[in-house]
């Protein structure tokens, strides 16, 4: 098929929130071959007065759909893994953008490579993982990252990215500020070690594998107890549409971190980078919001993170709700929380 092309496109079943929304023209990129013709229809899109950038659609798990978009949407459905390089320790493997992030992990653990099973069971694409600096139970995206290839969809030039081209943060890089919005990642390249280094001091995950009675445990075994975690804690969007958390945990400076600390007795809090990440969670939770629900739009009852669609609720409606926490934090803290996933057809949050 290569470039498919779809118009007045019904989104309920692209975006893990299961909003519905359409969008006014879709193009799905099957094959490389296909982006000299996907940039010019691009552009012939922008000179008819349609808004620009596109927006870059993966597995619709990072995305809150406020309203029908009118920028055309690109969805990524390149497809391929395979290993680019190899020096007996450390191994590179490529994949294309429009693979699903756990399938690869669990296609790398079946090769014998190390370092990502504690990102197991994350939502979404591997082109979207260093967009967002995916990270997990102390491991990040970053920590394994050897480079990208992309395309400029407003002028049609190719690069790749290093790791310090992508300016990885905290949930965050070039991609997802006014530099980089018009990339449009195609394949990520990714080293991972023939030899473990298990990290299991963060979270549960050794907790998980003693009752599982692992005591020499493999990548394969935390990759395993990860995703028992994260069923237990997280809702499927298959069965309560989300996003996973849609807050980052704030990072702050260490005065006001010992402040809210004397204040907020038994605030989560942990060092980053000489600064102080605090529980976003935490902080819900206090302000009363955990399990709440306005209408269809609510907030789990497991997770203060995760803000859930019941059914029906309108991407405006995660909107309202999410300002409303913000808010509350913000008076309560002090802090101003930031929205992990991206917001479409709106003002951001």
């Amino acid at each position: 098929m290569g470039l498919v092309r779809l118009a007045d496109t019904p989104l309920r079943g692209l975006n893990t929130f299961g909003i519905d929304a359409r969008a006014r023209l879709l193009w799905r990129l099957e094959s490389l071959d296909d982006l000299p013709q996907l940039h010019q229809a691009l552009r012939d899109d922008a000179r008819s007065g349609h808004p620009q950038p596109p927006l870059v659609l993966g597995g619709g798990s990072n995305l809150l759909i406020a309203d029908d978009p009118q920028q055309p949407i690109v969805q990524m459905a390149l497809r391929g893994i395979r290993i680019v390089g190899d020096d007996g320790k450390s191994v590179i493997v490529q994949a294309a953008a429009g693979e699903a992030w756990d399938p690869l992990i669990r296609w790398t653990l079946s090769q014998g490579l190390a370092g990502l099973e504690n990102l197991a069971l994350i939502p979404g694409t591997v082109g979207a993982a260093p967009i967002q600096n995916i990270g997990a139970y102390g491991v990040e995206l970053r920590d394994c990252f050897e480079s990208l290839d992309a395309i400029n969809l407003v002028s049609g030039t190719a690069r790749s990215f290093s790791a310090d081209d992508c300016a990885f943060g905290y949930r965050d890089s070039v991609f997802k500020h006014a530099d980089g919005e018009n990339w449009l990642v195609t394949s990520v390249r990714l080293r991972l070690s023939r030899t473990a280094d298990l990290k299991l001091d963060y979270g549960e995950i050794r907790a998980e594998l003693t009752d599982a009675h692992i005591v020499a445990p493999t990548p394969t075994n935390v990759a395993d107890a990860v995703s028992r975690i994260r069923r237990r804690k997280l809702p499927d969007p298959a069965v309560i549409g989300n996003a996973g958390s849609f807050f980052k945990n704030p990072l702050i400076e260490t005065e006001l971190a010992a402040a809210l600390s004397a204040r907020e007795p038994g605030l989560p809090c942990w060092p980053s980078g000489g600064q102080v990440k605090v529980s976003a969670a935490w902080m819900i939770e206090r302000c009363g919001f955990k399990g709440m629900r306005v209408g269809d739009a609510g907030v789990h009852e497991r997770h203060a993170l995760v803000l859930v669609n019941h059914g029906h609720a309108r991407g405006s409606d995660i909107l309202a709700l999410a300002r409303q926490i913000r808010g509350a934090v913000e008076t309560r803290f002090g802090i101003r929380l930031e929205a992990e996933p991206m917001v479409v057809g709106a003002a951001q949050l």
